[in-house]
């Protein structure tokens, strides 16, 4: 199974709704710090920690460079997450499905549309 770990900062990040954007704004391509905090109204440090979380989570990949810091979408950064979604979304179906199985077949089912019932 999936680290927990790796997984607790992935939707750590994901919960933050500036961090959401902020991955947003990098699915449209590499952005500076300063350029994702311009919209924002944010202070530059402020964006830095928020970077930084994403960074430490595995979701962004920053580099130096000149005088600033180029940000970019990590390469395969929510598959992790996706595996452990999946896992528990093929759980829960399979578990609805036998529970719809069950209710449709029981001997004793009543149908409140049907008289004859």
């Amino acid at each position: 199974m999936v680290q927990q770990e790796t997984l607790n900062r992935v939707f750590a990040s994901l919960a933050d709704p500036t961090r959401r954007d902020i991955l947003v704004r990098l699915g449209a391509g590499p952005a500076t710090i300063s350029e994702l905090t311009e919209p924002t109204g944010m202070s530059l440090t402020g964006m830095k920690k928020h970077v930084q979380a994403l960074e430490n989570a595995g979701l962004v990949v920053t580099r130096k460079v000149g005088r600033s810091r180029q940000c970019r979408l990590a390469d395969a950064p929510l598959d992790d997450a996706m595996a452990w979604i999946g896992f528990y979304q093929r759980l829960w179906a399979r578990r609805l499905d036998g529970l719809d199985a069950y209710f449709t077949l029981r001997p004793d089912r009543t149908d409140p549309k049907d008289p004859d019932t």
